[in-house]
């Protein structure tokens, strides 16, 4: 038998370290080759960790919480010589990005048996005793302080749940600080990358903000209209689609909106593609995974992908890949209620656009007041890389497209 040692690998996005969500198994538990044995949070997306060898765990370093380095062992496993022969020399390669695993079912539990071979280690397992729950709720005790072993399940097959933790929680008596109490929570994963990115940004690439108020009511008709036809009775077509159609149109038109400062060179990349961006609100925090070579895809194709991507997001089944290489994005604030802001741009992009809430609004329509559909449209951009003639161009022309969906033909 031999002890082999698993190293936090590279994520794939030029991070150096990444924090602990949750373990899968415990030490004693015999795995499976690229059996998930942990989760870790990247700064954009919760990255599940297989099993580079079949055996029995010896070591598990850290707790949930703990930051840990690309390169630092994390776990070790008793293996065969013939697995520890077979094994690469080398940091294991991740074979799967998601979300947690909402997992019922207990990893074997090895016994650890007095005089009892290795070897007979493997013909012999016990049920695990670690409390059932799912990785999420752990995570979820783990931050509230709650201990998961003094809880009675409230769910199916006394399965400890959300609510059971949270109402833990509120019955566990809260130790104040300062006048009133207060709360205070870490920052850490996608939140703290965001932070660090955003403050990046603003201190880094000189931001200029442009408003456009827009009537809107032809492409609120225009949706109502393709959205009853056959075409895109299966498709989820939104005012959030056409803007990004029309963010597609107008960027072919004003090419500097797709382009990021290289620092090092003291030059403007010009990207030939469009990646876009579209910020989703998850319980996560921020994330902004983008459409490849959005500028190919049809209204359908982009309202399809915008769909996949957001549910994809909310379920915290997003890749890394899939956050990484966008070159411009939208942020819709409207969703919220708002109507107007002033986004940030994200670090490696030129410009941000911001979409607000569509409200009625009594507006000048065809020499007299009307009833409108209307619509604030923000655009954050960077001065070295657009300027203001730029920036202005852009921005009238995706409020022309969504004032009067029929310019398009006259733009492309």
């Amino acid at each position: 038998m031999t002890i082999k040692e698993f190293r936090l690998p590279d994520l794939g996005e030029g991070l150096t370290e990444s924090e602990l969500v949750a373990w899968h198994v415990a030490v004693g538990d015999l795995v499976d080759l690229n059996q998930t044995i942990a989760e870790v949070e990247s700064a954009k997306a919760v990255v599940q960790l297989p099993s580079p060898f079949a055996g029995v765990v010896t070591r598990l370093v850290g707790e949930p919480g703990a930051t840990m380095a690309v390169g630092d062992v994390i776990a070790a496993f008793e293996v065969t010589d013939e697995v520890a022969r077979a094994a690469p020399e080398r940091t294991p390669v991740l074979v799967g990005y998601g979300a947690p695993v909402e997992r019922t079912d207990r990893p074997k539990r090895r016994a650890r048996l007095a005089g009892v071979s290795t070897a007979e280690h493997f013909e012999k397992s016990v049920a695990a005793e670690r409390p059932l729950s799912t990785p999420p709720v752990r995570r979820l005790a783990h931050d509230l302080g709650v201990e998961l072993e003094a809880l009675s399940g409230s769910g199916e097959d006394g399965m400890i749940t959300r609510e059971d933790v949270q109402a833990a929680a509120s019955a566990t008596p809260q130790v104040a600080t300062g006048q009133g109490g207060e709360t205070r929570t870490p920052i850490s994963g996608v939140r703290k990358r965001t932070a660090e990115a955003m403050v990046s940004s603003a201190f880094t690439a000189p931001h200029v903000t442009e408003f456009l108020t827009v009537d809107v009511t032809p492409t609120m008709e225009l949706i109502a209209t393709l959205g009853g036809g056959k075409d895109f009775r299966e498709h989820r077509l939104t005012v959030l689609t056409v803007v990004a159609k029309a963010v597609c149109v107008a960027i072919t038109r004003t090419p500097s909106l797709n382009s990021r400062w290289d620092e090092a060179n003291r030059e403007i990349v010009q990207f030939g593609h469009l990646n876009l961006g579209i910020a989703v609100a998850t319980p996560r925090g921020l994330l902004v995974p983008n459409i490849p070579n959005a500028e190919a895809l049809s209204l359908v194709a982009l309202a399809d992908a915008i769909a996949a991507l957001a549910d994809t997001a909310r379920a915290g089944r997003t890749a890394p890949a899939e956050l990484a290489g966008g070159t411009f994005t939208i942020t819709n604030v409207g969703v919220f209620g708002v109507d107007a802001g002033t986004p940030i741009i994200n670090p490696g992009e030129a410009a941000i656009l911001a979409t607000g809430a569509i409200r009625r609004t009594p507006w000048e329509h065809r020499g007299e007041i009307a009833l409108r559909d209307v619509m604030t449209l923000s655009l954050s951009f960077d001065h070295r890389l657009v300027d203001g003639e730029q920036g202005s161009r852009f921005l009238t022309d995706v409020g022309g497209i969504l004032a009067e969906p029929g310019r398009v033909l006259a733009m492309v």
